[in-house]
């Protein structure tokens, strides 16, 4: 009888182990998942559609200004350019000017995230800084 119930442990054991194991599995999947996605959507922001083309020198040229470079594009732009690329360069402006003053920052980001829909590609940009600006 020890035998027996020694044998049912043992099969027991494997059997945990073996739902440990494909439990693991599954949560570093969707840990890789989580991570391309991110890492497509941070290179998708140049991609987006909303801005012309002949808008992206200029662009360019703003953001090596830092924040008042993107501020002063973004007042001169603001009739141009359509989200989701517009509220991608908010936040990218949301992200230069948090060092400055993070008051600024919080309220733009507030903005981009009332008037985005959770089917826009710049959502999970949204999600991952919105710890940072609440």
């Amino acid at each position: 009888m020890t035998k027996l119930i020694a044998a049912v442990l043992v099969v027991l054991a494997c059997y945990g182990v073996w739902e440990l194991f494909l439990y693991w599995e599954k949560v570093k999947n969707q840990e890789e998942t989580a991570q391309k996605s991110n890492a497509a959507a941070m290179g998708l922001g140049d991609q987006l559609p909303g801005m012309a083309s002949a808008l992206e020198p200029s662009l360019q040229a703003a953001k090596k200004q830092g924040a008042a470079g993107l501020r002063n594009w973004l007042k001169a732009h603001n009739q141009s350019i359509e989200d989701p690329r517009k509220a991608w360069i908010e936040l990218d402006y949301c992200v230069a000017v948090a060092r400055e003053d993070t008051s600024e920052a919080k309220r733009v980001f507030k903005e981009v995230k009332e008037r985005t829909p959770t089917s826009s590609p710049v959502w999970p940009r949204i999600q991952q800084l919105e710890k940072t600006y609440q």
